[in-house]
């Protein structure tokens, strides 16, 4: 910022409201990138951290957005965004720079702890049991296939593409993931594959297609179930390919192969044991799984337990992302050896802006359609927010292979 411009911002300040008099002091402890605040009635603020960052920009339209921000932190902030209050040319590059400078803001991203522990008893009374799952699950897949088959690609891949290139398409990107995951499996056309989470079908259609083996995919969702078997009629692999409606600690059998893709982080804390369980009992000896999973920096996971942040409150009730370490150790409980384990959060990074920009793009329609606003503005909310998540490496995609050791006489 120039000699003048510093002189404006200043004097402008002078003008501001009380309430972002309270707020900037504690802005101004950013010490990466910067932050230009219009406020309403035309006043600009300047946050200019001594590091290189990001840049970053929003206009507020009503100053309730500061009083939100104040009790209810980052979720505060982005409900505000739900409802018009503010907004901004980038929303990813705005998170991000909250993210990294929130080791100078203190508490003020988290809010009140009155807030913060009503919003942990709302998500710890949508537990993963059978019929939560069941209920958790609806409220995000059972929006309507139409809303996700205007966004995704043809595929209908909702989880992270891997990239060979910038220039690759998004679903370029998705077979990438698909051959990829084939190749953890090292899938024969002789065996049989479970997939925990089985989405639209689009794997195991991708499977069975490629590796010529039998899938069955699992998932609790009847809009998903109902469009994967049309999906798997219409490829012609029906003969080799079933969905059923069935939570996995209810599944039995057992599987040369097993596959998770995004799916563990719906699984929720307290079932995790269940999970890994049903993961060892389900291959036969000498079998292997493999699995994506969103998982969240070591040093954070303490504190992301105890709170509810946006992405449980208002997309995924009942989940929680495992740090590295920790899935390791409640795997190798169940009995089951971790192979190869690779990280891909930039990937992530890039599929989320895919998604975000395809989703604006329709956005116009969708309204005609009857949605609202709030809504669409809380699936911005949702794919900006990851996207600063794993830009700033607080979340990572893993893509790990499980064994189940052979027994031998």
């Amino acid at each position: 910022m120039n000699t003048d411009a510093r002189a404006n911002a200043d004097s402008a300040r002078q003008a501001s409201p009380l309430v972002w008099r309270l707020v900037a002091p504690i802005l101004r402890q950013a010490r990466c990138g910067n932050l230009r605040v219009e406020l309403p009635g035309g006043v600009t603020d300047w946050i200019e951290g001594d590091q290189r960052g990001p840049s970053a920009s929003l206009r507020i339209h009503r100053l309730r957005t500061l009083l939100r921000f104040i009790t209810a932190g980052e979720t505060g902030l982005l409900e505000a965004y739900m409802d018009g209050d503010w907004d901004t040319p980038d929303l990813a590059g705005l998170l991000e720079w909250g993210v990294v400078n929130e080791p100078w803001f203190g508490r003020l991203l988290s809010g009140h702890a009155g807030v913060r522990l009503m919003g942990r008893c709302l998500h710890a009374l949508r537990p993963n049991t059978r019929r939560g799952s069941r209920r958790n699950i609806a409220s995000h897949y059972d929006l309507g296939n139409d809303f996700y088959a205007l966004w995704l690609d043809p595929t209908l891949a909702y989880s992270c593409g891997m990239y060979h290139s910038p220039e690759d398409e998004l679903e370029q990107a998705q077979q990438h993931k698909f051959d990829r995951m084939l190749g953890l499996l090292a899938l024969e056309p002789g065996h049989h594959l479970l997939e925990i989470g089985s989405g639209w079908g689009g794997f195991a259609i991708y499977a069975a297609r490629q590796a010529g083996c039998r899938v069955s995919g699992l998932t609790v969702s009847r809009e998903q179930l109902r469009v994967s078997r049309e999906r798997a009629r219409e490829a012609g692999v029906d003969d080799r390919v079933q969905f059923h409606f069935e939570d996995y600690r209810d599944h039995r059998g057992q599987y040369d192969r097993v596959v998770s893709i995004e799916m563990f982080e719906a699984v929720g804390e307290r079932y995790w044991p269940a999970f890994f369980q049903t993961l060892h009992d389900r291959l036969v000896p000498g079998g292997r799984a493999a699995l994506q999973v969103i998982t969240i920096d070591e040093a954070l996971y303490p504190a992301y337990r105890r709170e509810a942040d946006f992405i449980q409150r208002y997309i995924f009730p009942g989940g929680m992302l495992p740090p590295p370490g920790l899935f390791e150790l409640h795997a190798r409980a169940a009995g089951l050896k971790t192979g190869l384990k690779r990280f891909f959060g930039q990937h992530y990074a890039h599929t989320l802006a895919s998604w975000q920009k395809r989703l604006e793009k329709v956005s116009g329609s969708l309204l005609e359609t009857g949605y609202e606003e709030a809504f669409l503005r809380m699936w911005v909310s949702y794919l900006a927010y990851c996207q600063a998540g794993f830009r700033t490496g607080r979340i990572d995609l893993m893509q790990t292979l499980l064994l189940r050791e052979p027994e031998y006489d």
